[in-house]
């Protein structure tokens, strides 16, 4: 049972990191392909606030 929580444990860790390399690409690729354009990023909507927390909420109980 352990090694199945382990396996589980370790996918969302490269699903995170998976999320944070396309996170900092699309951020690289808006600044580079549209410098003039106001490229930061709006603001999350309370839904996107939400789901995050419960993402990391559920992360961290592991």
């Amino acid at each position: 049972m352990q090694a199945e929580v382990d396996k589980l444990e370790l996918m969302f860790q490269k699903a995170d990191s998976d999320l944070d390399y396309i996170e900092y690409r699309l951020e690289d690729e808006i600044k580079t392909n549209h410098p003039y354009a106001a490229v930061e990023l709006l603001p999350l909507t309370k839904e996107e606030k939400t789901a995050a927390e419960q993402l990391k909420s559920f992360l961290s109980d592991l």
